[in-house]
């Protein structure tokens, strides 16, 4: 039995009972392969676990795949780790691959959202021919559109309770006491990507690199633009409308 694997026995009916049902109730959804693209402070993140309890999709952050894979020291992990100790990037097929292994996963049968890749066309590229590959397609791509002076007031009130996740907004969803969590008392902090001019350097990247990704995949008439500036339930709203 592999070391990260559960003994069945030691799990209580309660919860076996409830990955029972949702495993039921997932397997009426049709399968959905979805790209979530937008510059950052878009609302992506707010909308991506909706999404993916909603149609039972597992959720694909590029990013932290490519850290537990070297961690877990795999071919493509030992691979990317080379390349990062030499201050290199991380080729698009690296990448690429460590989304193929993820997709054989069974929390990815019923499909997947992919959040932070593609972010060039060139990875697009590569992206399609391995879903060609196993026979399946990007089925929507979510456009999360909106103006950078909105963000950029989203984005610089933002604060985070670093070991849970949790976020804060100092004008939209402020902590009960300035600074600290509400549920532990512990301090809060603003993540170093979260200033004004990190902001900016990282919209001057997204408006040159990912953009061309949104007219590559309109050619394939398979983007939604979302109104992103819209409250979180709206926007929900409208995410549902595109996949229904």
């Amino acid at each position: 039995m592999a070391a990260n694997s559960v003994n069945l026995e030691d799990v209580t009916l309660p919860d076996l009972m409830t990955e029972l049902l949702r495993r039921m109730k997932c397997s009426t959804k049709p399968d959905k392969r979805l790209v979530l693209i937008g510059p950052p402070g878009c609302g992506k993140g707010t909308q991506s676990p909706v999404i993916k309890d909603e149609y039972c999709l597992c959720h694909l952050a590029t990013g932290d795949m490519l850290r537990a894979s070297v961690a877990a020291k795999t071919p493509l992990g030992v691979k990317a780790k080379e390349a990062m100790d030499k201050g290199e990037l991380v080729s698009d097929e690296i990448v690429v691959g460590i989304i193929d292994e993820a997709l054989k996963k069974p929390s990815c049968q019923k499909g997947f959202i992919l959040d932070g890749f593609p972010r060039t066309v060139a990875q697009a590229q590569k992206l399609d021919e391995m879903l060609e590959t196993r026979g399946v397609k990007v089925d929507k791509v979510l456009n999360f559109a909106i103006n950078d002076s909105i963000l950029e007031e989203r984005i610089t009130g933002r604060w985070i309770h670093p070991a849970s996740g949790r976020t804060y907004h100092t004008k939209y969803a402020p902590p009960k006491v300035p600074g600290i969590d509400d549920v532990t008392g512990e301090p809060l902090i603003q993540r170093k990507d979260d200033t004004p001019s990190v902001l900016k350097s990282r919209l001057e990247a997204f408006h040159r690199q990912t953009e061309p990704v949104i007219d590559y995949y309109s050619k394939k008439s398979i983007v939604a633009n979302l109104p992103a500036e819209k409250r979180p339930e709206e926007v929900t709203k409208e995410v549902k409308k595109v996949l229904s």
